[in-house]
């Protein structure tokens, strides 16, 4: 039904399709709103009575520092939730193979493109909602995040429950040299800077000057895995901002200062499908690459590590030309390596 333009939700619909936009929803808030929230919350309680909250919170998350850089807290069940399941549904979202990967390795996994809100990194490989420990047995996966997300109370306890745990050379030394076999870290490549780019039908990724990753493969003798995920940029519209543009300038120099660019972007409503900040119900792919051997040096040459940069460029080129079509993107679309 339209009205002022406006095309809302049917009101019957299948209490299945309600449930997937309720979870979809909880998550979106959440992720958007629960770290900011515990903190205006926070400083509010220091000037009450209850100001002793706050200084016990805060000094639980000082003394408990180091957990997200040592594997976070994990928990199968929290990662099991049908919240989860319902939030994948919603788009929906799947999970796809190239082929096995050897439990009795590790590996470290490059996600592009980053999207709005690297929602199919966090569906995928912080919870089971795709089925990637049935995919991947003997594998365990482990989603790097800023350190920043680590510094709100409750907030960070909540997302290292999903074994999420920050991205730094410390936490990934951790997982794969302390940890034994069988791990996989997933680290969003491109950072948040490629929210500027993440337009529907635009397949740009920044990793021209990335290679921290490819560095810690080498020290750790980990296998280098791309991953894809198509559809990633397809479900939120955002304000034109080509390069050259004034609001691309703004955007720039507000990601230098705060670590992330100012994006205005929107998507449907939770009961219409014209505008709102929930995201669009369009597919998401997510295919995990074939791994790229690895040889362990414990001091790589700049060298090395640019030759072993040039070989996954070239594998995530490939991943991408030979998935592309069958999840509807014309052959004549490339990705566009920055």
């Amino acid at each position: 039904m339209k009205l002022l333009g406006i095309e809302f939700a049917p009101f019957l619909l299948p209490l299945k399709r309600r449930f997937q936009t309720f979870c979809m929803f909880i998550w979106f808030m959440q992720f958007l709103l629960l770290g900011p929230a515990i903190l205006i919350i926070t400083t509010y309680l220091l000037f009450t009575k209850y100001y002793w909250i706050t200084i016990l919170l805060y000094s639980w998350t000082w003394y408990d520092r180091q957990t997200p850089q040592r594997g976070g807290r994990r928990s199968d069940y929290f990662r099991s939730l049908s919240v989860f399941k319902g939030l994948a549904d919603y788009f929906p979202m799947r999970l796809h193979k190239s082929t096995d990967l050897d439990p009795s390795k590790n590996y470290v996994a490059g996600f592009h493109p980053h999207g709005i809100f690297a929602v199919g990194a966090f569906t995928n490989f912080a919870s089971e909602a795709t089925g990637f420990k049935k995919l991947f047995p003997g594998i365990r996966s482990s989603l790097l995040t800023l350190r920043g997300q680590f510094f709100f109370p409750v907030y960070r306890d909540y997302i290292m429950l999903s074994g999420a745990c920050d991205v730094s050379k410390e936490s990934v030394n951790y997982l794969l040299n302390d940890q034994g076999k069988g791990n996989m870290v997933v680290i969003v490549v491109g950072g948040a800077i490629e929210m500027l780019e993440a337009h529907p039908d635009q397949y740009t990724v920044h990793l021209n000057t990335r290679k921290g990753f490819i560095k810690k493969a080498l020290e750790t003798g980990s296998q280098l895995v791309p991953i894809y995920s198509f559809g990633e940029t397809d479900i939120f519209n955002q304000v034109p901002n080509p390069e050259g543009s004034k609001l691309r300038w703004l955007q720039t120099k507000l990601k230098v200062v705060n670590g992330y660019p100012l994006t205005p972007f929107y998507g449907r409503g939770v009961f219409n499908y014209t505008f709102g900040i929930v995201p669009h119900r369009k597919p998401i792919n997510t295919v995990v690459g074939k791994p790229i051997d690895v040889e362990k040096t414990e001091n790589p040459s700049q060298e090395a590590i640019d030759s072993l940069h040039d070989v996954y460029c070239k594998a995530l080129q490939t991943l991408f030309d030979e998935y592309k079509t069958k999840f509807g993107i014309s052959e004549n679309k490339y990705l566009v390596v920055n």
